[in-house]
């Protein structure tokens, strides 16, 4: 692993959880994949060829080696348009091994949650995702402080606890 791991060998390192904890209602608006479902593309369920990669070969991969790999999207109420794209697209992360869980920022109101995006790996590694104000990615920062770790681990929980499975949730 290189000096300062990306997260593709973050996720190829890591050994039994990989948590994600996503706040933001809209991501990286000039995507490929995000401007073709607003023309009306939509991913075949029967043809994994069409799936986002490599992301979710990743995700394949971790699973097979026993990793669990779960994400709770915190979104607004009604969904931005970005949102219902993801909601729409999650059944490849879901096939790929993930576990997805919707919570309504409102319901979130109540936790104590960090100001960004982050993923938690093995609970020893966080990995800050910052995004300017239009949901485009500025860096990632990685983070191994106990406290932090441990503060990360406590919200994604907190959230995990309260959110909706994605096939219980119902976009509003």
């Amino acid at each position: 692993m290189s000096a300062k791991p990306t997260f593709a060998e973050l996720f190829a390192a890591c050994q039994s959880s990989a948590v994600h904890l996503e706040m933001r209602d809209s991501y990286t608006p000039t995507a490929t994949t995000y401007l073709a479902w607003k023309k009306g593309y939509r991913a075949d369920p029967t043809d994994r060829k069409t799936w986002w990669r490599p992301f979710l070969d990743q995700v394949v991969n971790a699973v097979e080696r026993g990793v669990t790999v779960r994400r709770v999207r915190i979104i607004s109420e009604p969904a931005s348009e970005y949102t219902r794209f993801l909601y729409e697209t999650a059944f490849t992360n879901i096939e790929a091994g993930e576990d997805i869980r919707w919570l309504s920022r409102s319901d979130a109101s109540r936790l104590r949650l960090p100001g960004n995006d982050f993923w938690l790996f093995d609970n020893e590694l966080v990995q800050f995702n910052h995004f300017d104000g239009n949901g485009n990615p500025i860096t990632k920062e990685n983070v191994k402080s106990p406290d932090v770790v441990e503060f990360c681990a406590e919200a994604f929980e907190a959230a995990w606890k309260l959110a909706t499975p994605h096939d219980e949730y119902h976009l509003i």
